[in-house]
Formats: structure tokens, C-alpha cells, sequence
């Protein structure tokens, strides 16, 4: 007897509809525990590169300071950049209370620049600091490709509790971790000068190998003369990537007399230029040393911004006052051009103060809450120019809304200044034109206060 023949089942709709209905939200449910498994990643997982492409002023302190603090000198002090110590047995700090994987991401996230230290062995000459009690060991071995092998070891072990160290903390690869080492007076005894230049060789090797960058603080008259003379007689000894120079002379520069200028340049040098002292920033007093960065590519300048099509400059040396029949057609253009980017212009950017644009300027001011009327003036430029997402600005920083800070600041001081979006010394000086005219200490630091008044068009 054959076999009935096989049918293929056929569903009802309504099975079909219930069936696919159960696979979408499967599919649903699916995504929602991946999105909540992406989402329950430590706050560290996206973290960027640190310290990354900087010019600017750093500061450095034994304890990683509380977030009160840290928040508190953001919005107030000149610094973007904060050295920590996060391991190495010679740290005089070795309990950091304040150190902690979201420490880390908070501080990026509020875009410090980290500088993670290591405070480990030290040259066999050092011999001033007590808790210096691991040394670099001087041995030589007979045999020159033994030569200095424990010493060797010694640096390989650092690195790898450096980024032990740095990846527990959330400190992401390709960031720079830096070797501390401490000067010492005679940089022509052999032993400690042959021992410390492999040490910190092989430092170097090993963080290139974990993938991280490899920096080295030391002395100028010491650490830094080595390893200068290093590279310079030395064609297979492999330098650090960067170096943090040790060089109390005040001066706010990565220059000394004690190495070449040729040296880790550009972007490869970090000057420590006041050693311990007090300062204090939003009402806090902290104990610090002072330097200043120049690394990476440096905090660069920002290409020419284009509005309305690229058609329209909204950069001027001087923003005036505009009514009805003016004969600033640029800079009628550039009005029309923002008001209608906030929706308060619909009509064609012709350089014509028309009706239209006298509409979107009353309603403007009337949103501002300033006098209501025909003309645009000077602190409804600064509103204008100013409005947006801003954050504490200062040497260093650099972005889109650094140029609508230089634009504003040329409305609210009448000083021309150029909308390039990197923050250096002509705009800190206009920052303190600016805030000498409001009230405001001259230090320099656009903090969060500063934004509101500019923005509601004080000068």
C-alpha cells in the first residue's frame, strides 16, 4: 500500500499574524537584553585616549583630588590636565580613596586630560628619599648582551603593573602611562646611569607591546640629559614616546637648556615648571605643581565654519548696529542667515532689512526677554552669536563653541579677534577684557557662570 502523499501545513491568518507578532517581539526582547547588556558595560568601556592631542596647563598632586574638587577647578582654574598617581610601590599615596574606575570616566567625560604616573624603583644614586627603598638594580653581567638584565626585568615588571593598573581603572589603550624618575645628582656614574636607561628601555618595549604609549618623567639635569644623550648617540636605543621634563624655572614653555630642542618634537613634551605649592580655584585650595603640554597634534585650529550653504560670513571684526535701510549688507546676510537657522527668518538672505527680518528680530528679543524693537543692537549680537551648548572653556580648548565665544566676545568688547575655535592667548586676553567689563574676576576661564552672561548679552 503506498503512502498517502506529505502536504505541506497550511496556517489559518490569524496564526500566521499571532506567529509573526511572537517573532517580532522575540526579536524585541532580544535587542533589549543586548541594548541592556551594552548598556550595564562599566562607564569606562567607551572611554577616549588620554591625555590625546593638548596644549595647555596640567597640574599634578599625590592624591587624586575628590570630585568636588575636580568639578570645582574645571569650571575656575586655568588647568585641563591632572597627573595621578595609579601604581608603582614608591608612591608616597598608595591609597587612593578617590581613584576609581568611574572616578576615571567622570573625569573624561568632563574632558580632563589624564596623566597616569607610575612611582616604582628608582636610580641607585637616589638616595634621599626614604621610601625609595627599591632600587634599580645597578648589576652589570660580563657578557654585553647580558648587561644590566635584571635591571631590564625590572622595567618590563612596572609596565605590566602599569597597565594592569591602567586597564583596571579603565584607562583605554594607546593612552600614555608615565614612568617617575626622581633626579639624582651625578649622572656620569655609570652603574646608574647604564642601569636606569635599560630600565627604562625596557619600560618602553613593554608598553609598546600591551599597545599602550610610553612616557617618562624625570629631572631635567638627570633623567632627561640620559636619555636625550641616549637618542642622540644611541641609533638603536629605543626612547620613550614622551617625555615630562622636571624644570622649576618658571616658565610656562616644554623648553630647557639641559636637553636639544630637536628632541620629541612636535607634540612629545611635557614641562613641569612650578614645583609644591598652594592654589586655590572656586574656593578650593589644593597643593600642586604646575606644567604645561604640548602633546599630540596640540589643541588645533579649527577649519572655517560654513553657514547657510557655505554662502554667508558670519565673522566680523566688528558687529554694529542694524535697522531698517542699513547698508551692512555682509553682515544683514549673516543675521538673516542665523535667524533663520533658528527658524525666526524665512525669507531669502539678500542683505535686505526687510520686514520679515525685523519680524524675526522682535521675536528674538522677545524670547530674550530685552527691549522690543526694529533694531538689532549689540547685546542682541552677543546673545546671538553666544547662544548654544557650551561648557568651561580656557588655554587649550578647542571647538565649534570656542568660535561662537571669540564671535560673541568681538560683539560684547568691540576687539576683533578671529573665530578659529582653538582657545590661546589672544582669546584669553579678550576673556579678560570681557570680564573686567562685567564684574567678573579677570582670570581668563570662561566657568559656566561667564557663559550665562555672555549669552544673556552682558558687556
Amino acid at each position: 500500500m503506498s503512502p498517502l502523499p506529505r502536504r505541506t501545513p497550511v496556517l489559518r491568518p490569524s496564526l500566521r499574524t499571532s506567529l509573526r507578532t511572537l517573532f517580532a517581539t522575540t526579536l524585541t526582547i532580544l535587542s533589549v537584553v543586548v541594548a541592556g547588556v551594552a548598556l550595564s558595560a562599566p562607564a569606562h568601556a567607551e572611554n577616549r585616549v588620554t591625555p590625546g592631542d593638548f596644549t595647555g596647563y596640567g597640574f599634578d598632586q599625590c592624591l587624586a583630588p575628590t570630585q568636588a574638587k575636580m568639578d570645582a577647578w574645571m569650571e575656575y582654574s586655568p588647568f585641563s590636565a591632572v597627573g595621578i598617581y595609579i601604581s608603582g610601590a614608591s608612591r608616597a599615596c598608595r591609597s587612593q580613596p578617590n581613584l576609581t574606575k568611574t572616578w576615571i570616566s567622570t573625569q573624561l567625560a568632563k574632558h580632563w586630560r589624564l596623566l597616569p604616573i607610575t612611582l616604582g624603583p628608582q636610580s641607585s644614586c637616589v638616595g634621599r628619599f626614604p621610601r625609595y627603598g627599591a632600587s634599580i638594580d645597578p648589576t652589570i653581567r660580563e657578557r654585553s648582551t647580558n648587561a644590566y638584565a635584571a635591571a631590564r626585568r625590572q622595567g618590563t615588571a612596572e609596565a605590566q603593573s602599569a597597565v594592569a593598573a591602567a586597564r583596571g581603572l579603565g584607562i583605554t589603550a594607546k593612552s600614555t602611562l608615565w614612568y617617575d624618575l626622581e633626579g639624582w645628582s651625578n649622572v656620569n656614574d655609570v652603574s646608574c646611569r647604564e642601569s636606569a636607561l635599560s630600565f627604562l628601555q625596557a619600560w618602553t618595549k613593554e608598553l609598546h607591546r600591551l599597545d599602550y604609549v610610553s612616557g617618562v618623567y624625570s629631572s631635567a639635569g638627570s633623567g632627561m640629559v640620559i636619555l636625550d644623550q641616549a637618542r642622540i648617540n644611541r641609533p638603536s636605543y629605543v626612547i620613550p614616546d614622551r617625555i615630562w621634563i622636571a624644570r622649576w624655572d618658571g616658565v610656562a614653555n616644554t623648553s630647557t637648556s639641559y636637553i636639544s630642542e630637536k628632541g620629541w618634537r612636535p607634540g612629545g613634551r611635557v614641562k613641569q615648571y612650578q614645583g609644591g605649592h598652594d592654589e586655590t580655584w572656586g574656593g578650593v585650595r589644593i597643593n600642586i605643581d604646575r606644567n604645561y603640554l604640548d602633546l599630540g597634534k596640540g589643541s588645533r585650529r579649527r577649519a572655517a565654519e560654513r553657514f547657510c550653504g557655505g554662502t554667508v560670513s558670519v565673522d566680523f571684526p566688528a558687529y554694529h548696529r542694524l535697522r531698517a535701510g542699513t547698508t551692512r549688507t555682509g553682515e544683514v546676510k549673516a543675521l538673516q542667515c542665523l535667524l533663520r537657522n533658528r527658524n525666526l527668518y524665512p525669507g531669502k538672505i539678500n542683505g535686505v532689512f526687510n520686514a520679515e527680518l525685523a519680524a524675526g528680530v522682535r521675536a528674538w528679543q522677545k524670547a530674550r526677554g530685552t527691549a522690543v524693537s526694529n533694531t538689532w543692537r549689540g547685546h542682541n549680537w552677543t546673545q546671538l552669536l553666544s547662544a548654544g551648548r557650551s561648557r568651561p572653556a580656557k588655554y587649550g580648548t578647542t571647538g565649534r563653541f570656542i568660535a561662537r565665544l571669540q564671535r560673541a566676545l568681538v560683539a560684547a568688547t568691540g576687539t576683533s579677534q578671529a573665530a578659529d575655535g582653538a582657545f590661546f592667548r589672544s582669546t584669553e586676553n579678550l576673556v579678560k577684557k570681557w570680564q573686567g567689563q562685567v564684574g567678573l574676576a579677570r582670570t581668563g576661564v570662561m566657568s559656566s557662570r561667564a557663559w550665562a552672561m555672555l549669552k544673556h548679552g552682558d558687556a
